[in-house]
Order: C-alpha cells, then structure tokens, then sequence
C-alpha cells in the first residue's frame, strides 16, 4: 500500500465568495457551472478575458451555507481577486482573500478517486486531483489551527513532477492570458462546462471546441535540462519562431518533467527542444488521459 505523503503548498490562496448569490455570480464569471455546485464535489474552473484568454485557474467548493471557497496559485490571486469584484455590481456576494485563514496541501499516493470529488471532514476537505496511473493525488484545505496531515512530508519538486506527469498545469503569473482553456486540456480535465450561460470568454472557447480551430494543446515530455514556467519551446523544423511554452514543471532524479503547450504541427515532424533550437530535447511522454479528436 503507497503511503500518502504531503508537502504545505505557500504558493497557494483561497479567496471566499460568500453571500445569497455567490453561486450565481461565480456562475457568470467563470468557465465552470457552479449554479449545480453540490457539496460532494468541486469544480475546476478558470476565469478568461473577452478574448477568451486564462487570467487564472481555480478549484472551487461550497465550505458552508452561501459560502464557496476558491484555491488557486497566490501569484495570480490579487489581480483575480480586484478583477472579479469589478463585476459584483448589485449581486449579493462579498470577495475576499480568506489566505490567511486555510493552510492548503498536497497530497501524493492518496487512494484513487474521481478527479474532483470532494470528502469533508468538519472545515477540512480533501479533493482527488487527476493523476497519472498509480500516483493519487489530492488537494487539501483545512483551517490553519488544524494540525497538519499525519505521515511524511513530500517535496515540491516530487509533487512538481507528479502534476506535469498528471498532464495538468495551473495559469502562473509567468502565462496569465497565455492560453484558451483547451489549449491546456483544460475541458478534458473537467475546467469547461458548454451546457452552462455566458461567461467572459465563453464565445471564443466554444468556437475553439466546436470550430475545429484549435491548433496547440498540452503534452507532456522529459528532459534532462531545467525548465520554468513560461520558458518558450522550438521545433528543429521551424527553428526561427517558438512552438510552445512551458506551463508546469518538476525535477526528480536529475530528470525534468514538463507540461508543455505545443503547436500540433509540430508533434509531426522534427524534435523540440527547450529554449532554443538547440537546447535540450524534449521526449514525448503518453498523456494519462485521451484527446477526443477535433470534428
């Protein structure tokens, strides 16, 4: 049995919507439907410009009556924070950044579980992230007084590693509006509902799904370079412009796993490599999960 370890995520926030219409209003804002938000499960979500570009990518669950909380990397929590309550207006729901107030961890080798769903223990919830096969992964939001997870503490390069192998990346500060949702598997890993009203953005994610338009999507490689957040990626074939970026990253055993978005043209021919065209080679890594093929 893989023993379950956890690393205290700093670089993590919570903001709370709390108020009669917060559902409502999250509603309106964000890429998922939390209109039918239970308390069994929670949502990833993200919130787009006009133009359909992430500003941000979240996990969000009702904590109690009129109360949703929403984790997301703290780098990109103040600008998300001042731009959703540009549009609060005469709705009943007060935003704040209740950081201060959770301790969020990650947990690695946790038991397998649906990607989202939710099991509360009194204020603290723990939600099954998507994982490659045979590594568990959850988020967990407590109070900050409650004590940390029992058992050993995990890295942040091994839990890094786990989320780029997992094929998922959040938005940083170094790709906010970098990405329409699908261009990071976003509405495969369950960020998108396109039975749900308007959002911002909401016209050009659906051209992008329904269209045929979308030309870059996340993959996952390893490399024995360094990579960051943002670092550009090219193709041997095209050597004068780049081909993707990099979304997420983790070092382990002197390998780099990365979470790239990448121009599909470009998995066809040549190699890719890190920051130049001659910089380290990227070698394909199988997704854990399928890309339902473009109509």
């Amino acid at each position: 049995m893989t023993e379950t370890t956890s690393l205290r995520l700093g670089d993590w926030g919570v903001i709370r919507a709390q108020g009669a219409d917060a559902a409502s209003f999250l509603h309106s804002q964000l890429t998922q439907d939390f209109a039918l938000l239970g308390r069994d499960h929670a949502r990833l979500a993200g919130f787009c410009t006009a133009k359909g570009r992430l500003l941000a990518t979240m996990v969000g669950w009702r904590q109690g009556e009129d109360e949703i909380l929403l984790a997301l990397p703290a780098e990109t929590l103040a600008a998300t924070l001042k731009r959703l309550s540009m549009f609060v207006l005469r709705a009943k729901c007060k935003l704040s950044d209740a950081s201060a107030e959770f301790a969020v961890y990650g947990l690695l080798g946790a038991p397998d579980a649906q990607a989202w769903s939710l099991v509360r223990d009194g204020d603290v919830v723990q939600i099954a992230l998507p994982a490659a096969a045979g590594s568990g992964r959850a988020l967990r939001v407590q109070p900050v007084a409650t004590p940390a997870p029992a058992g050993a503490t995990t890295s942040a390069e091994d839990w890094a590693w786990a989320e780029a192998r997992a094929g998922m990346a959040w938005v940083r500060g170094a790709t906010v509006e970098a990405f329409v949702p699908q261009m990071i598997n976003f509405e495969v890993l369950g960020g998108v509902s396109f039975k749900k009203g308007c959002y911002p953005g909401q016209e050009i994610v659906a051209r992008s799904q329904y269209r045929g338009t979308l030309k870059r999507r996340l993959q996952v490689f390893e490399t024995e370079g360094e990579a960051i957040v943002g670092q550009e990626v090219f193709s041997s074939t095209d050597p004068d412009q780049p081909a993707g970026v990099v979304a997420g990253r983790g070092t382990r055993d002197g390998r780099t796993a990365i979470a790239a978005e990448i121009k599909l043209a470009a998995l066809e021919a040549g190699s890719l490599h890190l920051g130049s065209a001659g910089g380290a080679t990227l070698q394909p890594r199988a997704l854990p999960y399928d890309i339902p093929p473009q109509e």
